[in-house]
């Protein structure tokens, strides 16, 4: 086979700098060849290297006394459950291949992140999906609504695993540059945990599952570079997808893992074979020897370039003991997959590949995989002059408004505001039947099977508050995750980060990305929820604009006694409301400022992280001495808002609430609907009202009692908001389905 002659056009077509080249050859000690030039392509992309990224993610807290791998150790995180068990968990991105293909851009991020889940021996539990995307009234941006919705439902729900929540916003700058992160769950025994490594020479190497064909070719360099007009002709980078497939390989993966027959696995995902092959011989000290000539292929002609290159889905490579080969073809066959060795672990740390005889590849293994000799850089930061603005702005410059009422029908019947179901309508959420509470509230709950114990889940961020402030915008995110686990009953354990940003190389987006791990690390020390791992996703832009910054975190947490599960919605007629927290005289970054003026600028809210450990204790012992019987927290859209939330019964019974607030020196605006951090809306009957005031009061932290649930009708709080509860319930539910239904199939075609 006829190889291109390496030069610098080529090498820069690659995605390489002349430094970065010169660093290629000290370490080969020549000149690379063509396919030679493709691994380190894709291998020092940013995808798979974390070159701009990798300094700081060092900084992370990852250390924690449950921790049973730390981050970048293994293909997932894995927290100790107890009772043997372990909890394995990650989220990733796919925006780049969801923004030209989103239905199979989606659906593959949804099989590439369960494949990282069970291949550690985890039986996936449930998916979690963050979304991002420009406004509704945009027609493209509906199409891709439309087919990343369908493509996470078409996935998930053929695979069988639940949808058990996420989030979906809105803003402009994510109109031609959506983000879709998806996040797995798993349990495994801890004695069935698999390793990612290739330790014991001699051992045969196999490639599992489907054939290898041309798709997503190169798909780490295309998630590492800018969407641009000329993305569209790279639809041959984006992965295809089978739900099919995949559920036969997880159940082969768990019977050869449960048999004990590997010496390491792991997912080809991002660069394929490349991938796994040089990550698992680094990990395990030694090198590994294949030939391509010996890949299942689906396409003829396939080169060893592209063999070696290609992201097609549902593919593992898996180590085997020596001898047990004939048990590894023998589970194969009897799921009816493709099975076939393709290598053997060697001495000398070096990834070597032939085809058919013919070398092609010769690299150390530690100059291609994370951890090893990749390029690691810390870019030059420059502080955008739109956070000062911002930070300057004064709230008394705009009026307020005449009638609250009206503005919390606007609120409410906003895209961001509103009701999610049109989304999670078209997921399964409770395949295999664990779903104690799904999409909708505060954090998603599975009971874990033959315990008293549940698992509590929820995905956070806010892009605008980490625009306006990175730094407290991190820490927000982690501490509302936090929060929000905590008011179903659950004590925050570990988190997961999906990192989305723009082009690293600009120092205005490299100083958002560097506070907002900064940020992120402080909170996590602080509520003690170390960093498991995750996924950093650069280039997040189109044209001249990038995205928010728009650190996701997926969080996971534990709790004791099902008995505990708490839900957001309101219980009975007469039980009290009221509000935990403080609420003060904030308006900026608010979805009130952006929603009613269009603006989007001020302060991002004040976060006393003590004061917020505090809540979250209070609201913990409150519901496992079973004194509340609803906790919700005060986020996006302020106090107003979520008590309306709190009146949308699990039945979709509605409740309503006769409350009367006194916002002494507070704007009624900022008090109705800004969005002050630390609180939480409880409701409670008579018998509780003395025991939770007095252990507030003790726990130092401030309770206000506004009002009590009402029967059905009106929504009051006086002097400010009486509507009615069925009118603002309907605004509510119909806002996404009006603009996505009665378009949905011209804008397919868009």
């Amino acid at each position: 086979m006829h190889e291109p002659t390496v030069t610098s056009e080529l090498v820069a077509q690659h995605g390489i700098t002349p430094d970065e080249y010169e660093m290629i050859k000290s370490i080969l000690g020549r000149e690379p060849n063509y396919t030679e030039l493709g691994v380190f392509s894709v291998m020092w992309s940013e995808h798979c290297s974390y070159k701009n990224s990798i300094v700081l993610l060092k900084t992370l807290p990852k250390e924690g006394p449950m921790m049973l791998a730390k981050a970048g150790e293994e293909n997932a995180g894995v927290v100790d459950w107890g009772d043997g068990r372990a909890v394995v968990f990650k989220i990733e991105s796919h925006n780049h291949p969801s923004a030209v293909e989103p239905y199979q851009g989606a659906a593959t991020g949804v099989g590439g992140i369960l494949r990282d889940i069970f291949t550690m021996g985890a039986r996936p539990i449930a998916s979690l999906d963050s979304l991002r995307f420009g406004s509704l009234d945009n027609p493209r941006v509906r199409f891709l609504v439309d087919g990343v919705v369908r493509g996470i439902g078409g996935y998930g729900n053929c695979f069988g695993v639940p949808t058990i929540g996420g989030e979906l916003i809105f803003e402009d700058s994510y109109t031609g540059n959506p983000l879709v992160n998806a996040m797995a769950v798993g349990m495994v025994k801890t004695d069935k945990i698999a390793r990612a490594s290739a330790s014991e020479v001699g051992a045969p190497v196999y490639i599992v599952g489907s054939k290898t064909g041309r798709d997503g070719i190169h798909g780490a360099t295309f998630a590492s570079e800018e969407l641009s007009e000329e993305s569209e002709s790279r639809r041959p980078s984006v992965q295809i997808g089978d739900p099919f497939t995949e559920k036969l390989l997880l159940e082969a993966t768990l019977e050869m893992i449960d048999a004990d027959v590997l010496v390491g696995i792991q997912d080809m995902g991002a660069a394929g074979i490349t991938c796994s092959c040089s990550e698992t011989a680094f990990r395990g000290g030694q090198g590994m020897h294949i030939d391509t000539g010996l890949v299942p292929v689906r396409e003829e002609g396939m080169t060893p370039y592209e063999i070696l290159l290609s992201e097609s889905q549902e593919r593992m490579l898996v180590i085997v003991r020596p001898g047990r080969e004939d048990d590894v073809i023998a589970i194969f066959k009897k799921w009816q997959l493709e099975a076939e060795r393709i290598g053997e672990v060697i001495e000398g740390g070096c990834f070597i590949v032939d085809h058919n005889g013919e070398r092609k590849v010769d690299i150390p293994a530690d100059a291609l995989a994370l951890g090893g000799r990749t390029p690691q850089y810390k870019r030059a930061e420059t502080k955008p002059t739109h956070i000062d603005t911002a930070q300057s702005w004064d709230q008394d410059s705009i009026s307020q408004r005449d009638n609250y009422g009206d503005v919390l029908k606007r609120l409410v019947g906003s895209p961001n505001l509103a009701d999610k179901s049109w989304v999670y309508h078209q997921y399964d959420t409770s395949v295999r039947t664990n779903t104690a509470i799904g999409p909708g509230m505060d954090a998603a709950v599975l009971r874990i099977r033959k315990t008293n114990t549940a698992l509590a889940a929820a995905t956070d961020g806010n892009g605008r508050y980490c625009y306006l402030n990175p730094r407290r915008g991190a820490q927000i995110a982690v501490a509302e995750a936090a929060r929000n686990l905590v008011c179903v009953g659950a004590q925050p354990l570990a988190i997961t980060n999906c990192l989305n940003f723009g082009n690293p190389y600009k120092p205005e987006v490299y100083y958002h990305f560097a506070e907002c791990v900064r940020g992120m690390g402080e909170a996590c020390r602080f509520f003690g929820t170390p960093v498991t791992g995750g996924n950093v996703s650069f280039y997040n832009e189109e044209g001249p604009r990038a995205v928010y910054p728009t650190p996701t975190i997926g969080m996971i947490g534990k709790i004791e006694d099902v008995r505990h599960i708490t839900t957001n919605d309101f219980k009975a007629t007469t039980d009290y409301i009221a509000v935990v927290g403080e609420t003060r005289n904030e308006l900026g970054a608010s979805e009130y400022l952006k929603t009613v003026y269009g603006l989007t600028t001020g302060k991002v809210p004040a976060l006393d992280l003590a004061r917020e450990k505090a809540v979250q204790q209070f609201i913990l012992r409150a519901i496992q001495n079973q004194w509340i019987a609803s906790a919700h927290d005060c986020s996006d859209g302020g106090l107003a808002v979520a008590l309306f939330e709190s009146c949308i019964g699990r039945d979709d019974h509605l409740w309503g609430i006769d409350c009367e607030v006194d916002v002494g020196a507070i704007r009624p605006d900022a008090y109705l609907f800004g969005e002050s951090q630390s609180r939480v809306v409880v409701s409670f009957d008579d018998a509780n009202r003395q025991i939770i005031e007095h252990a507030a009061q003790e726990a130092h932290v401030p309770l206000t009692i506004i009002g009590r649930v009402a029967e059905g009708g009106r929504f009051v709080i006086k002097p400010f908001i009486d509507e009615s509860i069925e009118e603002l319930r309907a605004l509510h539910r119909d806002c996404i389905p009006t603009l996505m239904d009665e378009r949905v199939t011209a804008s397919r075609v868009a």
